[in-house]
């Protein structure tokens, strides 16, 4: 086999919650992660040319070790002995600096990929080590489904699978940094936390409609107050059928639930035209059921 198709999937996140800052800069945090069918796709074959060769649809997105693919490619590289190069076409869907980990799913999805391709035999443990020294949310990305993650993201704790829904996904037309939301963010304007153990006993007992009554970022008591779109999208979904509606990460990107396709599709339509956004996307949860590359 000289060449591979495999995909990346986005995540949401339905419960964030910041514990405490930690001495290196970053937070330990408390989340619910889960894969949504929202895609990348990407291209992996062999060369017999040494080194790494990305290219992308996107003409502005960086081909080089700047990329998290490209990063993926050469650790793969030196840590399992390839030999030639390894080329990637990365064909991008999911929208960036989204809140919905596109440039990880890639990154996992290409650290997936050459070990199909090459015929590695390396556990998916070994693989997310691999992918934590890349970015924190690779190692779930890896792992896919459903999960609580805690430190970074990178302790993760696998769950019962999610129930079947479809997600609305809308990215409003601006970008969030997120060490910036991470920086502003204060404990003193949070009012409400999430309550993990009970979602986590919701997502047990697969009541979507306990999940959504529970859902909480703490995130965005900073983001929504820099960027008021983000409330206003949440209450468009809402008010066109969504079981819940919450901002995935630090944002942008809002996502709701929908029982059916038609309510789904209604709030697409409705919402991109109210809020002129073009990056809206109607997909479904994602629950490790069956193999897949």
């Amino acid at each position: 086999m000289d060449k591979i198709n495999t995909f990346a999937r986005a995540k949401i996140n339905t419960a964030l919650d910041v514990v405490s800052k930690r001495e290196d800069g970053y937070h330990d945090l408390r989340m619910i992660m889960q894969t949504v069918n929202l895609c990348d796709s990407l291209i992996i074959s062999k060369s017999r040319e040494k080194g790494i060769r990305l290219t992308s649809n996107l003409s502005w997105l960086p081909c080089d070790s700047r990329n998290l693919v490209w990063r993926a490619a050469e650790e793969m590289i030196n840590a399992c002995g390839i030999q030639g190069g390894i080329e990637i076409e990365l064909k991008k869907r999911i929208p960036a600096a989204a809140g919905l980990a596109g440039g990880s799913a890639d990154c996992a999805a290409a650290l997936i990929g050459i070990r199909s391709l090459y015929g590695i035999n390396m556990p998916n443990e070994d693989l997310m080590k691999i992918g934590e020294k890349l970015g924190a949310d690779v190692p779930f990305c890896i792992m896919r489904g459903t999960a609580l993650a805690e430190g970074k993201g990178e302790i993760l704790t696998p769950l019962p699978p999610f129930p079947d829904t479809f997600v609305l996904l809308a990215k409003p037309p601006i970008n969030v940094s997120t060490p910036i939301i991470f920086k502003e963010y204060s404990d003193s304007e949070v009012k409400k936390r999430p309550d993990i153990e009970k979602m986590i006993g919701c997502i047990e007992s697969g009541d979507l409609k306990g999940i959504c009554d529970t859902m909480c970022n703490v995130l965005e008591t900073v983001t929504i107050k820099k960027y008021p779109i983000i409330d206003e999208i949440k209450r468009h979904m809402l008010d066109k059928g969504a079981a819940g509606s919450m901002m995935s990460g630090s944002g942008p990107t809002v996502f709701g639930f929908y029982d059916s396709y038609e309510k789904g599709l209604a709030a697409l339509k409705f919402i991109r035209a109210q809020c002129h956004i073009k990056e809206i996307y109607l997909t479904t949860v994602f629950n490790n059921k069956g193999k897949e590359k």
